[in-house]
């Protein structure tokens, strides 16, 4: 599976973002999860929303919780992640991430820089 994501950049404190991810791949079929994780300088990669393929469970970090909503559409086989009243602390390098297989192996996209300023 091949994630491609797009959507990161520079807006101001209270604005809004929707990165998309898109999947690609022999393997999509086999893909449990995918989601959005984010990691700072100097910390350790966090969680910040996840949706199940089955269903379309959602799951958010409770910084998060209120302000962005993860959506999937099957057909284009890609995620969306809308950020909405964003704040400076949730600059970050953010990564789309998918889960695959009966062993829930991780793959990860390229980096992309969410930078909000006060």
């Amino acid at each position: 599976v091949q994630l491609v994501e797009s959507g990161g950049g520079l807006v101001q404190a209270g604005g809004s973002l929707r990165p998309p991810c898109a999947a690609s791949g022999s393997t999509f079929s086999s893909i449990n999860a995918m989601g959005w994780y984010r990691q700072a300088p100097g910390e350790q990669r966090e969680l910040v929303a996840t949706i199940t393929s089955g269903g379309g469970i959602t799951n958010y970090a409770d910084s998060v919780k209120g302000r962005f909503t993860i959506t999937r559409d099957n057909a284009k086989n890609t995620i969306n992640l809308q950020m909405n009243s964003l704040r400076p602390e949730s600059s970050s390098l953010y990564y789309c991430n998918a889960r695959i297989g009966p062993l829930f192996v991780n793959c990860w996209s390229q980096e992309t820089q969410v930078t909000v300023s006060s």
